[in-house]
């Protein structure tokens, strides 16, 4: 039985030491990859003026890796350009933020061709190849033209937008066609599968089988939605840290009897953090009782500082904040704190364990992982409540959470009203059936039901 090769434009398997960053499907991979002594291929983040086409391996955290440095014109063009400025706002339906370059488009097909020219050398006929995310989409037609014949899957992280948003970007048909090379296709919900076969079925007459196989341009491929979960049992044991227990010591004595709604994400336009702010001004000036009692604390980390909508972005919630917290703070009370520092993940689990809130209300997301890891977090004796929003790949199965439009700024703080002076009783039900779901659809379930299917293909 040959290996499993892991390829992902980045290559992040948790170091020896690193308990409390490594992220849930960082050791979920590493996990499968150091049981099947297999490998993990990517970018290393290193940019080199040359071109060499030359790779480093080395064992980080028992898992095999080889890393691949690209020119500082493949970042821009491929990484910044057409994978961050054209693929991700389309996705995320924010076609008013697409940049459509031809450079971008080049430099996407030359960075996913030298992937398959550096990777095709070690390559064992046995091998299962595993491709992540939207970065690598032609990936297999490139190994495919150079004679690979193995089982190829791939994974879509973020959403798969409907027909007429992906019939705005140009040569979409190619974009297609090219997962076609692949044996298996999983995406994040039933929701993204159904978009990807509406296109397939409407716009270039692909006839559907049972079990999820569509075959068009004379080639077959299972399309089948796989959601991805957070390995709960190892977040529950980050939670008996003495980082997580003085994280939430901290918060507790921060709060000062205060309740604590509480947002965690990354700084991007798909999180809808505006549409949180105003959210939350209208929970303010719609209840003067509430003053006083609670406050939100926001952790946004910075991403992509040097595309251009992410500045623009960030310059906005700095001035949001500060308009909220000049209208309504008092000389004890602040009620808006709004945070562009990175936390590690045990140090996120006791700020996740002290919120009364946790507000997830992305425009767009294809799952959302923060809403799993609030909910696991949480006490079983005096839990808190999940805000979600509707537009969340999470919401598809975590309905016992308060599922929000995310466009409606009323709705949200009715939500958190609602939340917040829910019964202890009500409370603890929609917690334990939500923590049910969590504990059973986890990040490892994911990895051995995606991996069983690609064998099978």
């Amino acid at each position: 039985m040959g290996r499993l090769i892991v390829v992902s434009n980045r290559v992040n398997p948790p170091a020896d030491s690193g308990v409390g960053t490594a992220g849930g499907l960082a050791m979920a991979l590493a996990a499968a990859l150091r049981e099947d002594k297999g490998l993990w291929f990517g970018w290393s983040g290193q940019t080199v003026e040359t071109y060499t086409g030359q790779m480093s391996m080395q064992k980080v955290g028992g898992v095999t890796v080889a890393l691949l440095d690209l020119e500082e014109q493949d970042q821009s063009e491929y990484y910044n350009g057409y994978a961050n400025r054209t693929l991700w706002p389309l996705f995320h339906y924010r076609t008013d933020l697409v940049a459509y370059e031809r450079s971008f488009d080049e430099g996407y097909t030359r960075v996913n061709t030298r992937f398959a020219e550096t990777l095709l050398p070690l390559i064992g006929p046995d091998d299962l190849i595993w491709v992540q995310d939207y970065h690598l989409i032609p990936l297999a037609r490139e190994l495919r033209k150079r004679g690979v014949t193995n089982r190829i899957g791939f994974f879509l992280h973020i959403p798969w937008p409907a027909r007429s948003i992906l019939s705005t970007l140009p040569r979409h048909g190619e974009l297609v066609e090219a997962l076609f090379s692949y044996d298996q296709i999983g995406f994040q919900t039933e929701d993204d599968c159904e978009n990807f076969v509406d296109y397939a079925v409407h716009d270039v007459q692909a006839v559907v089988s049972d079990g999820g196989l569509v075959e068009a341009y004379g080639k077959k491929v299972r399309a089948k939605a796989f959601p991805i979960g957070i390995d709960a049992e190892d977040f529950a044991e980050t939670l008996k840290s003495d980082t997580a227990e003085a994280f939430r010591k901290l918060m507790v004595k921060s709060q000062a009897g205060r309740k604590m709604v509480l947002g965690v994400d990354r700084l991007d336009y798909s999180k809808g953090l505006e549409e949180r702010f105003a959210a939350y001004e209208t929970l303010l000036a719609d209840n003067p009782d509430l003053h006083e009692h609670l406050f939100m604390l926001q952790i946004a980390t910075r991403s992509r500082d040097d595309v251009d909508a992410y500045q623009d972005l960030r310059a906005r919630l700095d001035t949001i904040s500060g308009q909220i917290n000049g209208a309504y703070a008092t000389v004890d009370w602040v009620p808006l704190r709004y945070v562009n520092r990175p936390y590690r993940r045990d140090e996120l689990a006791g700020i996740y364990r002290a919120a009364h809130i946790g507000l997830v209300t992305p425009l767009r997301d294809g799952m959302n992982l923060v809403a799993k890891e609030f909910v696991a977090a949480q006490d079983p004796a005096n839990p808190g409540v999940l805000v979600l929003s509707q537009f969340a790949g999470a919401a598809e199965h975590m309905k016992e959470a308060l599922i929000v439009n995310p466009l409606s700024r009323e709705d949200m703080s009715e939500a958190i009203k609602k939340g917040l002076a829910m019964p202890l009783k009500e409370r603890k039900a929609r917690w334990e059936a939500l923590y049910d779901n969590v504990r059973t659809h986890d990040v490892g379930r994911w990895r051995d039901q995606f991996v069983a299917c690609l064998k099978a293909a």
